[in-house]
């Protein structure tokens, strides 16, 4: 297979020049079948298997493809990237979603890309669909878990693909137990064991046999595990490929005042505290650790209507103060829960969220503007904005008001800044971390977890093409 081969187009949109390791991607996704690319954002996963597709197409071996990602990357990223590309903009394809979703599925498309929420309509008994030769999966990670429904789904139906390709930049957000349910979409578990239950059994321990929930790797589980997933995965990292700039994290501490300190510390002791005319209850020490969180940014929910109340403003405060600093510089502040938004909201003034309920219009002028430096400050929510978005036009600044637990949400969101595109030397993290408090054991956990997935990945690259 020959660059010419795939690329070779008169058209006036743009050309399609690979780079050696999107063609050997692509390379990659058409010779082996089933085929994982877990690569760093703004390596080309997106084109690389849209141009993978067309070959196949081409060639008679394909002729539909099944795309499941999340609702906003298919939405607007793959129907962008399929009407960017001169090789690819000939290719038809729909958007399963929305009150007419049905009425699409009954066209004669090449590509037909759903979210994995909608994966329950496409493949319910009921539902008349066409035959997919192609199964797509981007931001896999969203299969590890094999208990849920999505994958249960896919489960089911894996023999029926001629071809099954994942994609994603972070496969093991929590650890090597995330691996299971992706490769498994692959190999329908030779490498990793038929059930989870085996591959638990076989890789890793129970410390602890009073709780059931808690496994660790055993010694040799690393490196067995890299090399029965090796042969199915193509692993590149953009510091390889890309001239990155540097990426800079920055802690910056505020103290409690002493009247939020007391209810921090009996929140966290004793799993309640009065506070004037509300209490502040946890039922367990995971709920009193989410409580803990909240008090740490500033403000709890204090009953089960989401009424909330205020117990300090540090953390806005030093927030104002790290704004002044960067000097009107476009920044992207990340938030956690919903009382923060709305005390940011009121601090800060009229500034756009990127979160939940936005639509399509608005979000594509939110993101212009941003990219542009029309916008100097922008809001969002990891779970809602950390897949598919491009936020690297102006912005080289993020700032954590709220810091989550989840690694896959911390990663892919500082992944819209740093990545491809970046014009700035360097790209900078801030912590905004109440002191003596859970969040600075929320940053040590983050970092624990990103030595498993960068071991792994460090362990699966590919380095023959750098």
């Amino acid at each position: 297979m020959t660059e010419s081969t795939i690329f070779d187009s008169t058209k006036t949109t743009a050309q399609f020049t690979p780079h050696p390791y999107q063609v050997k991607a692509i390379k990659t996704l058409i010779s082996q079948g089933a085929a994982g690319l877990f690569l760093d954002p703004g390596l080309g996963k997106t084109v690389s298997v849209l141009s993978a597709f067309m070959v196949l197409h081409k060639k008679g071996f394909a002729k539909k493809m099944l795309i499941v990602a999340p609702l906003r990357v298919a939405l607007k990223t793959w129907p962008d990237e399929i009407k960017k590309w001169a090789h690819t903009e000939h290719l038809t394809y729909t958007v399963l979603h929305g009150p007419d979703k049905a009425d699409r599925l009954d066209g004669d498309y090449d590509i037909y890309i759903i979210n994995y929420e909608g994966l329950q309509w496409l493949f319910d008994p009921l539902t008349i669909r066409p035959k997919f030769d192609v199964l797509c999966c981007d931001e896999s990670s969203k299969l590890k878990d094999s208990s849920t429904k999505r994958f249960k789904i896919l489960k089911n139906l894996l023999p029926t693909f001629k071809y099954r390709w994942i994609l994603t930049g972070t496969p093991v957000p929590n650890g090597l137990m995330d691996l299971f349910g992706q490769i498994y979409i692959l190999d329908q578990g030779a490498a990793l064991g038929r059930y989870v239950t085996h591959f638990r059994q076989r890789f890793f321990t129970q410390p602890n046999p009073m709780n059931p929930y808690v496994w660790v790797p055993r010694d040799t589980a690393f490196n067995e595990v890299v090399q029965k997933v090796k042969p199915f995965v193509l692993q590149l990292s953009a510091e390889d490929y890309l001239l990155m700039p540097d990426l800079i994290y920055k802690d910056v501490f505020v103290d409690l005042p002493e009247s939020a300190r007391r209810v921090y510390d009996k929140v966290e002791e004793e799993f309640v505290a009065l506070m004037d005319d509300s209490a502040i209850v946890a039922a367990n020490a995971a709920v009193a650790g989410g409580k803990c969180r909240q008090i740490a940014n500033g403000a709890v929910y204090v009953d089960l209507n989401r009424n909330w109340k205020k117990i300090h403003d540090e953390k806005l405060d030093a927030l104002e103060d790290l704004l002044e600093e960067l000097g009107g510089a476009p920044t992207l502040i990340l938030y956690e829960f919903q009382h923060d938004l709305e005390r940011l909201l009121a601090r800060l003034g009229k500034v756009p969220v990127l979160g939940g309920g936005i639509s399509e219009s608005k979000l594509s002028r939110l993101i212009d503007d941003f990219n542009a430096g029309r916008i100097p400050v922008l809001f969002g929510h990891p779970a809602s904005m950390g897949h598919g978005l491009n936020l690297q036009g102006s912005c080289a600044h993020v700032i954590w008001f709220g810091i989550t637990w989840n690694l896959e949400y911390y990663d892919q969101a500082i992944a819209r800044i740093y990545r491809q595109g970046q014009k700035a030397r360097s790209v900078f993290v801030y912590h905004i971390v109440a002191r003596d408090t859970i969040d600075e054991r929320v940053v040590k956990v983050l970092n624990a977890k990103d030595k498993t997935q960068q071991s792994l990945l460090a362990a699966l690259a590919d380095k023959a093409q750098a």
